[in-house]
């Protein structure tokens, strides 16, 4: 019986203001299948799952020649006086973008939430506020909402070929999928994208929308209307005749029937065109028209975009797979964020003119899972700090990393593989702590607001970025791509503010020994440690310099390690991190008996795309192929009680029926 096999809990609720303690169990997991995948980089050949690949790639060759190792930055102290500043930021830049197929095995279900992920997102919410995420991707398309699943399971995909990168499998979901986002957001506050699935325009689903509303509430941002419609036709969702005039009648035909729903509050949270800038440019669509026909149903425009590909390596037909050691030095390098939002630069205008944000909905280091020892590097992480800021000076809104499944190497976070679950913790990549890092360099108001500096002559290795806030001059963030162990490399910029250098500014480091570093890294003195190491929350004392300024020079000097980034306070503006963080300390374990928690209490409360991929699960029974059976959801049983302000309090918010 279902109800016997179910997902249970023993929580006690402890007295205290910053942490909830829970003790959470699964039962009857079958042995995880084997996976299999094989990455060969820099001599080194690796058999097993891609998100715990071993293998490190060499840094490249220092540039000939060095750039200097001693330069200046005159900087101006008021906003007014700095021509070219991007639109206001928020420190939420950076988000989330979940596939589909694989959203449980990352957070799980609403009677049993992925506690690492809580913790994972609390740290964002503590420093900004919020977090956004988007659970959708190329599954979203072939989704289809069902009343329930065998087992109450919350996804089931459906077997395909995996020859085709977005051949993706037709996917059941239920509702519990969405009582679960909301029950994220009862816990930690977290925004939701979803996705309108459009592979059957004749039939259209709208379900995802009608219960989305429902169940989600003020924490639903919007629907995505159409993944990628530019590659319908070369993947054979379409006619090769399909052109950017089709996807405008469908977009249209979408939202005229949404208006038309009794059942849909909500018309003007849609999201277009979401290109992947393969076989259109956005340009295409604004020429239908698009963005005037549909300014009152479009809440804001998107692309989504990965700088390269690695499908070679894993889909026949594709080409001679690419050396992830060749393209290493492609992403170290200022330029590489730039050229990949050049293509951009006039739709963000165009979104800017017709007073609608612009969204990068989704990326990431390389598309079809990335790159083995590059996706998973110090480096990348150094790449998705500059391509972020570099996003946001060229007046992007947000940006939202792809997670995928267990065998992606480009994941900020990993899951264990289930049956590892009690004795494995979670796997944090190195794009995580880049996320932290730009919500610190964007800062709580809002309003932030960032020049590209041109630091160092526009030297590709050292660039900067000044952010100012309030009119004035916050914070400056200095990267260092190169890496040298003899420290000849690291260099030191000369700050000078006329008329306004402080006595003193704070710098916090984000250092690592080594580009190819995996996870030696530290963000401010703190880390998550190494594989299978993490619980969602940093380890280590936090540790921010405080670097004597030269007032009668009118200078202050900072040095940056190579490799590194140092992002600097002026105007008194701390770098500490949230003196406190709602954290959710855990301990898992499998088969294990123990009590339940009596429902009458919390009754009245309120790209990868995973297919064929041979997917660890973090869910009982998402994977294929491996026998287990699904939890879902668990009539009666809840599993997560938090304690807060040190008093025992429930958390309110937690969705019980519809």
């Amino acid at each position: 019986m279902a109800s016997l096999r179910a997902v249970l809990l023993h929580s006690l609720v402890f007295l205290s203001a910053v942490r909830a303690n829970i003790t959470v169990y699964n039962v009857n997991q079958q042995p995880f299948a084997t996976a299999t995948s094989i990455s060969t980089s820099a001599g080194a050949t690796y058999t097993g799952i891609g998100a715990y690949d071993p293998i490190n790639l060499n840094p490249p060759p220092l540039p000939n020649p060095l750039p200097p190792t001693q330069f200046g930055i005159q900087l101006q102290n008021s906003a007014a006086n700095v021509v070219g500043l991007s639109i206001p930021l928020s420190g939420t830049f950076y988000g989330f973008s979940i596939e589909m197929s694989v959203a449980t095995q990352v957070t799980r279900s609403r009677s049993f939430i992925q506690v690492p992920f809580l913790n994972l997102m609390a740290l964002i919410q503590a420093r900004v506020g919020s977090v956004n995420i988007r659970v959708g991707g190329n599954t979203q398309d072939y989704a289809a909402l069902v009343p329930s699943l065998a087992d109450g399971k919350a996804l089931e995909k459906q077997h395909v070929a995996n020859q085709n990168p977005t051949n993706t499998p037709a996917l059941l979901f239920t509702p519990e999928l969405l009582y679960l986002m909301s029950n994220i957001s009862a816990l930690v506050n977290t925004k939701w994208y979803l996705g309108v699935p459009m592979n059957d325009t004749t039939n259209l689903r709208l379900a995802v929308a009608e219960y989305g509303e429902r169940i989600l509430g003020n924490n639903l941002l919007g629907l995505q209307i159409g993944n990628e419609p530019d590659l319908y036709a070369r993947h054979g969702h379409r006619p090769s005749s399909y052109g950017p005039g089709d996807y405008f009648n469908e977009f249209g035909q979408i939202a005229s029937a949404m208006q038309a729903d009794s059942n849909i509050a909500t018309s003007n949270n849609l999201i277009g065109p979401n290109i992947a800038t393969g076989d259109w440019t956005p340009e295409d669509v604004w020429n239908t028209g698009f963005v005037s026909a549909y300014t009152n149903n479009l809440n804001m425009l998107t692309v989504e975009h990965y700088p390269d590909d690695n499908c070679a390596a894993i889909y026949a037909g594709m080409g001679t797979p690419k050396d992830p050691q060749t393209e290493f030095a492609q992403y170290l390098v200022h330029s590489a964020g730039k050229n990949t939002i050049s293509a951009y630069l006039n739709s963000s205008s165009i979104a800017q003119a017709a007073g609608k944000p612009f969204v990068m909905f989704e990326t990431n280091t390389a598309s079809c899972g990335g790159f083995p020892g590059l996706s998973d590097s110090f480096g990348a992480a150094l790449w998705a700090l500059d391509y972020g800021l570099q996003m946001g000076y060229s007046n992007f809104s947000h940006a939202l990393l792809h997670v995928g499944g267990q065998d992606v190497y480009y994941n900020p976070f990993t899951p264990p593989p289930t049956n590892q679950s009690s004795f494995h913790q979670w796997t944090i990549g190195p794009i995580f702590y880049s996320v932290l890092a730009v919500a610190e360099t964007l800062g709580t108001s809002g309003a932030a607001q960032l020049i590209d500096l041109g630091a160092n002559g526009g030297n590709d290795y050292t660039p900067g970025y000044a952010v100012y806030e309030g009119g004035s001059l916050a914070r400056v963030a200095l990267f260092n791509y190169m890496t040298d162990p003899s420290g000849a490399s690291s260099y030191t910029a000369t700050i000078s503010v006329p008329g306004a250098t402080p006595a003193q500014v704070q710098v916090k480091y984000l250092v690592a020994p080594a580009v190819g570093e995996k996870f030696n890294i530290t963000w401010g003195g703190q880390t998550f440690g190494p594989v299978f190491g993490s619980d969602g929350r940093l380890q280590g004392t936090e540790t921010v310099q405080t670097v004597s300024c030269d007032q009668g020079a009118g200078t202050c000097a900072v040095t940056v390690p190579a490799p590194g980034f140092a992002l600097v306070s002026f105007a008194g503006a701390g770098l500490n991190g949230p003196s406190s963080t709602a954290t959710f300390a855990t301990t898992a374990a499998t088969q294990r008996n123990t009590a339940t928690v009596n429902p009458s209490v919390l009754a009245t409360s309120n790209g990868h795309s995973g297919a064929n991929r041979y997917l660890g699960s973090t869910s009982e029974g998402s994977a294929q192929g491996n026998g287990a059976r699904g939890a879902g959801v668990v009539p009666g049983v809840v599993s997560l009680i938090a304690a807060a302000a040190g008093a025992a309090l429930l958390m309110k918010g937690l969705s019980r029926q519809l």
